[in-house]
């Protein structure tokens, strides 16, 4: 016989926690499946994130570095944006996530682990689940089922909702040892050398520990990303020349969608969130926030079509609504700005950086963040006259 729950949550990560903790604060039984041994096993992210995300849900202060300043290198130019106090952060993303489970598991969900599910149909009632738990096979039905479970979005796919991602981003990733760095300042690693098709990333963790990695854009580089950074580590380009003596005490890999919005993320008895929804920045293709915070709305949704006793398309539509609503049009915005980056030479890449380095804190934050709407570029092609801004500019017009 089959187990029951009112919302089943595949995956553990930021939307997944988030969903179920919104799902069991409103009183629903709750049930988190997560595929591996522990919350966080294996790190698929570089945990950039904004102190206003931190602040919004009051992650507490051991699990972030903040970070005050943003350079950025190509491979003949140097700049860096210097702003009064830290407005980013890079998360100690293992105790992020676990502080983020255990909110949940105190707010009433269950969370299993070493639980992996196979494939998903349609009852009656709902939704059932087959998958493998430590000790043999499972099957559960729920009323909703939110598909929190990353890239491969497992619950869509065997439902036959989703196919593959067409373009995502390739990351590796080395968490290291250093002996000489400034905690508070990041560094982004802009052409040829660095990434043909992406960037290359120091990000610290801490005084004396950070995170150097390379991302690729998919399809349009054929080269491993590990392949690359090796190369960075070893040749000591940019800003790694820095760094001193590098210990490398892990390997991180993961994938990001870079596909857009267009996938559909609410159905009869079916939600998806976070990366299973791509629900992404396309600039520097982090999510976390968005994570968190639309794996929330996801199971306030949730909830309230159970207790409505009404889980259909038309009673979850409104967190599609919703969150489209928050920042289609900033990712859509984003994600042309990117195609345009992922064509800039060396030479052109010189250029960027100028027009970065002219900018405002303010200004850079709510660029690189994809807080910008038509007015704000607006404003910033008036302050910087300056022929790349108003490309921007007419990047973010054709949008609306």
């Amino acid at each position: 016989m089959a187990e029951y729950c009112d919302v089943a949550v595949v995956g553990g990560g930021p939307a997944g926690t988030g969903a179920a903790l919104a799902a069991a604060s409103a009183g629903l039984s709750t049930i988190l499946l997560e595929k591996e041994p522990e919350i966080a096993t294996t790190v698929r992210t570089s945990g950039v994130t904004w102190t206003d995300t931190i602040r919004e849900f009051g992650i507490p202060h051991h699990c972030y570095n903040p970070i005050q300043n943003y350079g950025f290198c190509s491979p003949d130019k140097r700049v860096i944006v210097r702003d009064r106090e830290p407005r980013a952060a890079v998360l100690d993303v293992r105790a992020t996530y676990r502080w983020l489970a255990q909110r949940a598991q105190s707010a009433g969900s269950q969370i299993r682990t070493d639980t992996i599910i196979h494939r998903a149909t349609r009852t009656d009632t709902g939704i059932r689940l087959f998958g493998t738990g430590p000790d043999g096979d499972i099957t559960l039905d729920c009323a909703v089922v939110i598909d929190a479970s990353g890239f491969g979005s497992v619950i869509a796919k065997s439902m036959g909702l989703a196919e593959l991602w067409r373009r995502f981003g390739v990351g590796a990733e080395y968490e290291v040892r250093v002996q000489s760095m400034d905690p508070r300042t990041w560094w982004l690693m802009v052409g040829s050398i660095y990434s043909p098709a992406g960037y290359a990333w120091i990000f610290p963790t801490g005084v004396d520990t950070a995170r150097i990695g390379v991302g690729v854009a998919k399809p349009e580089c054929k080269i491993h990303p590990k392949d690359i950074l090796d190369s960075i580590i070893q040749n000591r380009r940019g800003p790694v020349a820095g760094l001193g003596r590098i210990d490398i005490t892990e390997y991180h890999y993961g994938l990001i969608p870079n596909d857009g919005v267009g996938r559909r993320t609410a159905y009869d008895n079916v939600l998806l969130v976070g990366d299973a929804a791509g629900q992404a920045n396309p600039l520097v293709l982090e999510g976390i926030r968005y994570a968190i915070r639309f794996g929330r709305l996801a199971g306030q949704t949730a909830a309230s079509a159970v207790q409505s006793r009404d889980a259909s398309y038309a009673a979850l539509r409104q967190y599609e609504t919703s969150w489209r609503g928050a920042v289609e049009s900033k990712i859509k915005s984003a994600y042309r700005v990117q195609n345009r980056w992922l064509l800039l030479s060396d030479a052109q890449w010189n250029e960027e950086l100028d027009i970065l380095n002219a900018l405002t804190a303010d200004e850079f934050l709510d660029f690189v963040k994809a807080d910008f709407g038509f007015s704000r570029m607006a404003q910033m092609a008036a302050r910087h006259p300056r022929l790349a801004v108003r490309q921007l500019l007419g990047l973010v017009r054709r949008l609306k």
